[in-house]
């Protein structure tokens, strides 16, 4: 082994691996239960494999220098992306109300997650044209949002409000610490803010008005959230889900004799809806556990930025933050009644081979901003 080689081994964050292992055992106990003697017991098989492949595949990606990934292929990985989610639309097929899912032969992926690492690589391209100077509204501030909305809009007409938003989540993120001043940003959150306070007092106040503005599907994923009780779009999901969760109490009903679990009563429950198998078999104590988990996860991506001596890496792993971030507390959210239900997974422990490879080679790539630099500047 060369010296240089064992010089990047060297500098790989090893808590943030040690992290990924916990999430993984989580994720393993998880799956188990949820399929345990159903047609899918096994499942957590296929869940160690994925692992292990992807965790490989993040250590060569952390090995890999990212800067020629940002500084030359970003806007034709960005390209490639939003062609990837035209083509879906045109040609893809509906599955459980959505085309997600591009098919080719026994292998599916689903596109919308290869682009939020595209949209996180060409945000970091565009946005370090200013080199930490102050945001410019016209020239700076709308096209990094015109870049972001596009393909949340197309990733939204699937449907998929869940990953549409995990979009939008890594763009403010992005914008904020790119330099975006604070006048911009607060009216931004506050045009969202409205929006979300007028729908909600339209649903209340004018239900029949609204109806005429939002398709079914939309009207019905907002009825669960504000009238789950009395939703007849996927009231019972969310109402079960709370349920559950709040049955595990401090410790938990114990592992796999979770009985909303194990009788049906909650659907995906090995994939979107995994934590509530955690919330219900170990209780408070396990839903802390995994929290306390991507904190530290979060924290060590956190200093990696501080310490970036490359203003295209630490945007880098801004986006990366915001995306893991956004994504925990959406799907956690979701499940305790906070945010509308969508089909979204919870980072490194749901059941899935598209989510799981895509947050892995971020990983990577947060990774290999770490090793590629040092507070002198670049490694050779």
């Amino acid at each position: 082994m060369s010296s240089e080689f064992i010089k990047k081994v060297k500098k790989i964050d090893f808590v943030i691996l040690g992290v990924l292992l916990g999430l993984h055992l989580i994720s393993t106990l998880a799956v188990y239960s949820a399929t345990s003697s159903t047609t899918l017991e096994g499942l957590y098989k296929n869940n160690l494999i994925y692992f292990v492949a992807f965790f490989l595949l993040m250590i060569f990606m952390s090995l890999l220098d990212y800067r020629p990934l940002v500084e030359r292929f970003s806007p034709i990985m960005y390209g490639f992306g939003i062609l990837l989610l035209i083509l879906l639309l045109l040609t893809g097929k509906k599955v459980n109300g959505s085309i997600r899912w591009i098919h080719i032969g026994s292998f599916e992926f689903q596109p919308s997650e290869l682009v939020k690492v595209f949209l996180i690589f060409y945000l970091a391209k565009w946005l370090s044209r200013r080199e930490g100077e102050s945001l410019r509204f016209i020239r700076d501030v709308i096209p990094a949002c015109i870049i972001s909305l596009f393909p949340a809009a197309l990733v939204y007409k699937q449907p998929d409000m869940g990953t549409a938003i995990i979009l939008v989540g890594i763009c403010l993120g992005m914008l904020w610490i790119a330099n975006i001043p604070a006048k911009q940003f607060v009216i931004g959150i506050s045009l969202i803010v409205f929006a979300i306070v007028q729908t909600t007092v339209l649903y209340f106040t004018k239900f029949e008005l609204l109806s005429t503005l939002l398709k079914p599907h939309q009207l019905g994923r907002i009825q669960t959230f504000l009238d789950p009780v009395n939703s007849p779009d996927g009231g019972w999901h969310v109402v079960n889900s709370m349920t559950a969760i709040g049955s595990g109490q401090l410790v938990g009903k114990g592992y796999i004799n979770g009985h909303y679990v194990h009788e049906g009563f909650i659907p995906y429950v090995y994939s979107d809806s995994i934590f509530v198998v955690i919330g219900e078999e170990f209780g408070f104590l396990g839903s802390s556990v995994l929290l306390l988990l991507y904190i530290v996860l979060i924290y060590r991506l956190v200093e990696i930025a501080m310490k970036c001596t490359d203003i295209k890496g630490a945007y880098i792993i801004v986006g990366v933050i915001s995306m893991i971030f956004a994504q925990v507390f959406e799907n956690i959210a979701m499940h305790i009644g906070m945010m509308p239900l969508t089909g979204i997974s919870l980072p490194f422990v749901s059941y899935g081979g598209s989510s799981l490879l895509i947050n892995m080679a971020l990983i990577g790539v947060a990774q290999s901003v770490k090793i590629h630099q040092n507070r002198f500047g670049f490694i050779d």
